[in-house]
């Protein structure tokens, strides 16, 4: 997933309570499928930046020496001002991007 192409806030927004039973129609299940998603996006975004960094290790594991890459400190600075993945949940389910199914609806329907 490209984190740099989402255009969502960067910080909380209150917004209408009305629009997060949309296709659910119970807020909890939306809390919890906002929840899920969230946990996807920040390992996504965890293992991302982990492949990154080790780019930058070096192969001596000297404790003495401490080198300060420039690379490394802008890497850190874009995940930082990246909008957190509870946000970004939130702009995907009002934009109607994430695809979710309950399977105990599903067998009641059997």
């Amino acid at each position: 997933m490209d984190f740099k192409k989402i255009k969502t806030e960067n910080t909380a927004v209150t917004r209408q309570k009305d629009l997060f039973y949309k296709g659910t129609g119970n807020i909890y299940e939306t809390v919890a499928i906002l929840a899920k998603r969230s946990n996807q996006i920040s390992r996504e975004m965890t293992e991302e930046l982990h492949k990154k960094i080790q780019e930058f290790g070096s192969s001596s594991d000297n404790l003495e020496e401490v080198f300060e890459n420039r690379e490394q400190i802008e890497l850190a600075k874009f995940y930082e001002k990246l909008p957190k993945p509870t946000l970004i949940a939130v702009h995907e389910f009002l934009n109607d991007q994430i695809y979710y199914r309950n399977p105990h609806k599903d067998q009641a329907d059997f």
